[in-house]
C-alpha cells in the first residue's frame, strides 16, 4: 500500500490526485456527516474533511491519510447530495442564475495530527430553463454531487463565472493539498516522471 491514502471514493479526487503525481491508495472514510446545529458550513466542510481523514489514519500508522469534503452553500444554506430527482430539480432551480459559494476543505492526518485548509470558490449559473434543468437530472449526474452539479461534467455548460480554484469546485484543491504534502516532508514534484 502506498504511503499516501485518500479517504474517499470520489473517482473525481482520485483523478485530481493522480494529475499532481501523487501515488496513494484508497480508503473511503464512515462518518456521521449531520450538520451539528448552528454550524456554520465552513467550520462544517472543514470538519468533515479532518474527521474523514483521522477516522482513516488511525488504522494505518505512519500512513499520510487526506481526507476532503464540498458543500455548495447558497445564501449561507448548505446544498448537499441530492435524496432524489425532485430535490435535484429544485436545487439547480435555486442556483440558476445565481452566484454560491463551493467550499472545499482538505486535511492531511498521520497519526492523531491534522492539518487542514479551507478553500471557498464563487461560481455564477446562467439563467437555466426547466427542460435543460429536467434533461440535466434525467442524465443522473447530479445525483451524487454536492449542490447537484458537476462542474467537470456536462453541468459545466451552466457555469458562467467561476472566482478561485477550479480544482476545489470539482472536489480536491490542488494547491493546498501539495502543500499539506510539502509540509508533512512529501512534496509532490519529487514523484514527477524524470
Amino acid at each position: 500500500m502506498a504511503s499516501i491514502i485518500l479517504a474517499s471514493a470520489s473517482p473525481r479526487r482520485s483523478e485530481l490526485l493522480e494529475q499532481i503525481g501523487v501515488v496513494f491508495s484508497v480508503q473511503p472514510a464512515h462518518i456521521d456527516e449531520t450538520p451539528r446545529t448552528a454550524e456554520m458550513p465552513g467550520d462544517y466542510v472543514e470538519r468533515l474533511a479532518r474527521e474523514k481523514a483521522l477516522a482513516v489514519a488511525v488504522s494505518f500508522p505512519g500512513k499520510l491519510v487526506l481526507g476532503s469534503d464540498t458543500s455548495v452553500v447558497l445564501d449561507n444554506a448548505i446544498l448537499g447530495k441530492p435524496s432524489d430527482q425532485h430535490e435535484a430539480r429544485a436545487m439547480l432551480s435555486e442556483l440558476s442564475g445565481t452566484t454560491h459559494q463551493v467550499m472545499t476543505a482538505i486535511a492531511l492526518a498521520q497519526g492523531v495530527r491534522c492539518e487542514s485548509r479551507l478553500v471557498t470558490a464563487e461560481v455564477t449559473f446562467r439563467s437555466l430553463s426547466g427542460d435543460e434543468i429536467a434533461a440535466y437530472v434525467t442524465t443522473g449526474e447530479p445525483m451524487d454531487k454536492a449542490g447537484s452539479y458537476g462542474i467537470q461534467g456536462l453541468g459545466g455548460i451552466f457555469v458562467k463565472e467561476i472566482k478561485g480554484s477550479y480544482s476545489a469546485v470539482v472536489g480536491l484543491p490542488l494547491q493546498e493539498t501539495a502543500a499539506l504534502l510539502a509540509d508533512a516532508g512529501c512534496p509532490v514534484w519529487k514523484h514527477w516522471p524524470k
